[in-house]
């Protein structure tokens, strides 16, 4: 459970990280959206460096997390609801971290 809770907030910050400029860029915001945006960056970084996992393993899982909190991020932010092919997507892309992050490994 802390591994999940973990990359949640990893892919919060990311997201945040990426929305902030994107807001500057596409629907003139201020820019001094940039500074939360790199300060979310960093948090982001950091927070990649909490994982117990060797870090591609890690970075090859979070990819799968990223996926299904950018659909939520569409749904909370964007106002548009995911299909059931956006869930399904997502679903197995859980599945694959599930299988890289939790499979037994030799010590």
């Amino acid at each position: 459970m802390t591994t999940l809770l973990l990359f949640l907030a990893t892919a919060l910050a990311e997201i945040t990280g990426c929305y902030l400029p994107w807001l500057w860029l596409r629907r003139d915001g201020s820019p001094w959206l940039l500074l939360p945006a790199a300060a979310s960056l960093a948090l982001f970084a950091w927070l990649l460096t909490l994982h117990p996992a060797a870090s591609g393993r890690v970075y090859a899982a979070y990819g799968g997390v990223y996926i299904a909190v950018a659909l939520g991020w569409l749904w909370a932010v964007d106002g548009v609801r995911p299909t059931r092919w956006d869930l399904l997507g997502a679903g197995l892309c859980l599945c694959g971290m599930a299988v890289i992050m939790f499979a037994p490994r030799a010590s």
